[in-house]
């Protein structure tokens, strides 16, 4: 039996008056997804616990079994992994955005116009210096992001980024958030480096090109999500089971890399509205010809919910459903089927929320309930009843140990 695990990012959603009361899940058209419903046991999930909002990093961490309250020290370790750099056991990691100042220090942009070409070209400039005997590791990631690493003796995750998160005002100096002496050198590092990034950027071909086409330059780094490198547990040899991981945000790539997943990479499969979900779950269904458990993660429906777009949320699940189809019982008979959400995502707030998140089990031989459709309203009803993420892959697991044992 194999496994396939969907996660589509932000799914949880509130009733929204222009849908007629229906979240954007209850008001698509998913009969794939109704099928496994039916066919399948479907509850409601906690994915970090009752009323804590859970950010994308944690969320997967406790999806996949790992206790981000154990393990998780911040997001830069994650996002660098995912973009393909190898970090080590103590590695102090960032995520990064190339961004646009004014000759009085303001930001003007945090995403530098949202460039999207020759990031490469600006992070071979910064890649490989080194800072008082610091080695930087530093690499582009989609668009205006990129990834930096501190390698080195005497280093601390607890530091203060530089980013205010807001144009209109000058960057945050790096700050050491204890008084230890690991934690002040780590801010000097990093004043130093942006410093000097700062001098190298102004003055490359790049950003002198951008400046003569009326593009703003990406002419500054913004630093935030400090994180130690954790040493994670292998997901492979804890639950048994050979992984691959298919996803486009860096993100979701990186935590799969670091549980020990193998990371699939094509191009048109992004993190974005322009993913090719066709490309995404036929490769899913190639994978899992010679893997046991595929992790699918779709990130568009978190988008329209940040945008505040209901209808372009229900649409997008649509499109999703339609390439569901090719798993349902009647075109694969040895695969346990599991769809949810990382976190609630309401159009209405444009934010994550600690709502539940529906969640639906299909296995050949799985309890079934009296549910028919999936949606929040109806999940509440299910036979799974409310579990917290960090007990999803037990019962998952579970599934999979009976039908081994007894047949589907």
């Amino acid at each position: 039996m194999k496994l396939l695990f969907v996660i589509l990012d932000g799914l949880g959603d509130r009733p929204v008056s222009e849908l007629n009361g229906f979240t954007p899940l209850e008001a698509a058209y998913t009969p794939n997804m109704d099928k496994f419903s039916e066919l399948g046991m479907n509850g409601l999930m906690d994915v970090i616990s009752p009323g804590v909002t859970p950010g994308s990093d944690t969320a997967h961490l406790a999806l996949f079994g790992v206790d981000p309250f154990k393990f998780y020290t911040g997001r830069g370790p994650f996002e660098a992994a995912g973009v393909g750099l190898k970090v080590k056991e103590g590695d102090v990691a960032f995520r990064v955005n190339f961004a646009t100042i004014d000759n009085s220090g303001v930001i003007i942009d945090r995403r530098a116009g949202r460039i999207h070409e020759h990031t490469k070209e600006l992070a071979e400039l910064l890649n490989g210096l080194e800072i008082d005997d610091v080695q930087i590791i530093f690499k582009e990631g989609t668009e205006h992001r990129a990834a930096l690493v501190l390698r080195g003796e005497g280093l601390s995750d607890c530091v203060r980024g530089n980013d205010p998160k807001k144009e209109g005002k000058k960057p945050y100096p790096f700050k050491a958030l204890n008084e230890d002496s690991s934690s002040k050198r780590t801010a000097e590092v990093l004043t130093k480096f942006v410093e000097k990034a700062q001098r190298l950027l102004a003055n490359s071909d790049v950003n002198i090109e951008r400046k003569r086409k009326n593009l703003l330059p990406a002419n500054y780094l913004l630093v935030r999500g400090a994180g130690k490198v954790p040493k994670l547990p292998n997901f492979e040899k804890e639950f048994g089971l050979k992984s691959a991981c298919i996803a486009g945000g860096g993100l979701y790539k990186g935590v799969g890399r670091l549980l020990n997943m193998t990371v699939i990479e094509k191009e048109g499969i992004t993190g974005g509205f322009d993913t090719n979900l066709k490309l995404k779950f036929s490769t899913a269904r190639e994978a899992l010809k010679d893997y046991d458990f595929v992790f699918v993660h779709v990130k568009a429906t978190d988008n329209y919910s940040h945008d505040g777009n209901a209808k372009g949320k229900k649409n997008f699940i649509e499109k999703i459903d339609v390439e569901l189809e090719q798993f349902l019982p009647d075109n694969t008979n040895d695969l346990v089927v599991m769809i949810a959400g990382d976190h609630s995502t309401p159009c209405v707030f444009k934010d994550h929320s600690a709502d539940p998140v529906p969640l639906l089990i299909y296995s050949p031989s799985c309890r079934k309930d009296d549910v028919k459709r999936f949606g929040e309203r109806y999940s509440y009803k299910g036979i799974i009843g409310r579990i917290y993420g960090k007990d999803l892959m037990n019962v998952l697991l579970n599934e999979l140990q009976l039908i081994k044992k007894f047949g589907a």
